[in-house]
């Protein structure tokens, strides 16, 4: 067996339950890949402490490139390229990442875009995002990524002693006072035209309303709150996550329309009424995301870095090989195949469906793998059974007042 095959990669891969073969005999076909993260620069210049590329149990970045090369970038384009043609997706994302990816500087990352567009047909349209931590965004970088049409998402924990608990630089200083001025200035005109939203980190310590309420400061067209990436081996800090993501429901679900779109939010309101989730949170929906490392390896979402070293491999590069082989990995088949993955706890809990035991991330135990429930199993409970009961007594006034 070629020593870059996933069948390879695969033999340290910890879910032995899962056997691909027959997961193809049985009619499941893969999902292709529709989310392309390209990690265009293994730097930060932050040093947030739940880090999961940095001070988690995956150290890979120390042995790749800096800055993802020329040969790389065009490689990984000539491969979505490839990717999109074979199954017609009439559109694809990518993301920009890192580490933090204007360390790669603004021009970099508008270059970069362009060579990945024009690789790509002209019929699939290509939405290109930056994540980034927002202290290098100014007027200037404002204006080349506003010009290329890059979207910029940038992660924010809230007002200033939130944020500063965890996000701070190397020497400690707070990063606050530079990322206000940054986002005061994205969610103006003319660039709140490419303002992507703000991702949010929970810590069960802040004042949920409160750091909600520092979010919506700057106007975001969308928050994202996010668990840290923990596990039964590395679990995580403190308790009472579910109860914050509950009350922060509320402040967002109050009467009138809402603040801002909430991802995990509408995505659990959308499961409890009968949809399908477009997030890897909650649910049960084919996962489409893959990374290209700065190296060129293709890998599974970089939260698996959080599990162990090599959770994320799959033993292919676009220098040498296409996405589609990807999606033969045993870690990538257990994240699109929905219920056949989940442990027998979890397909006997009543919200299985709408938990879909939560982010695979969050799911690894040393020595029994991913198929486990979450780690934040009770949190993800109250907080769902707490939703459904919101939305099922709106419903029921409602359908009361209806038939008055």
């Amino acid at each position: 067996m070629d020593a870059a095959s996933p069948a390879a990669s695969a033999a340290a891969w910890p879910d032995q339950l899962l056997d691909v073969a027959a997961v193809r005999a049985g009619g499941r076909r893969p999902t292709p890949f529709r989310d392309f993260v390209l990690k265009v620069h293994q730097r930060c210049n932050l040093a947030c402490d739940y880090c999961y590329v940095y001070t988690k149990a995956d150290q890979s970045w120390r042995t790749r490139p800096v800055a993802m090369p020329d040969a790389v970038v065009d490689a990984a384009a000539a491969r979505i390229s490839a990717h999109v043609q074979r199954h017609r997706l009439d559109e694809v994302q990518v993301v920009l990442h890192g580490g933090e990816p204007l360390l790669a500087g603004w021009q970099r990352l508008v270059s970069l875009a362009g060579r990945v567009r024009r690789a790509l047909p002209a019929s699939t349209a290509v939405r290109v995002y930056v994540q980034t931590n927002g202290l290098l965004l100014d007027e200037a970088s404002l204006d080349g990524l506003l010009e290329a049409e890059i979207h910029v998402g940038v992660s924010l924990d809230g007002a200033r002693a939130d944020n500063d608990r965890h996000r701070r630089h190397v020497n400690g200083h707070s990063s606050y006072s530079a990322l206000h001025q940054a986002l005061t200035l994205l969610s103006a005109t003319p660039y709140r035209s490419v303002f992507a939203g703000l991702l949010c980190t929970v810590d069960p310590r802040a004042d949920p309303v409160a750091c909600f309420d520092g979010l919506l400061r700057y106007a975001p067209p969308a928050v994202d709150f996010l668990l840290p990436h923990a596990n039964w081996s590395s679990p995580p800090v403190g308790s009472g996550y579910g109860r914050w993501l509950a009350t922060a429901f509320d402040r967002w679900y109050s009467p009138g329309p809402p603040p801002t779109q909430v991802r995990l939010f509408e995505e659990v309101v959308h499961l409890l009424l009968g949809g399908a989730s477009r997030t890897e949170q909650v649910g049960l929906s084919p996962a489409a995301v893959v990374v290209v490392e700065s190296d060129g390896a293709i890998e599974q979402s970089d939260a698996l870095k959080s599990a162990y070293a090599g959770a994320t491999a799959t033993g292919l590069n676009v220098m040498t090989d296409g996405f589609d082989a990807a999606l033969e990995h045993p870690g990538v088949v257990a994240r699109q195949i929905g219920l056949a993955a989940l442990s027998a706890t979890c397909l006997q809990c009543p919200v299985h469906e709408v938990c879909g035991a939560g982010h695979y991330a969050h799911r690894y135990r040393a020595g029994a793998g991913f198929r486990n429930p979450s780690v934040y199993c009770a949190d993800l409970r109250l907080f769902i059974d707490h939703v459904r009961h919101r939305v099922t007594s709106d419903l029921a006034a409602l359908a009361h007042r209806t038939d008055r």
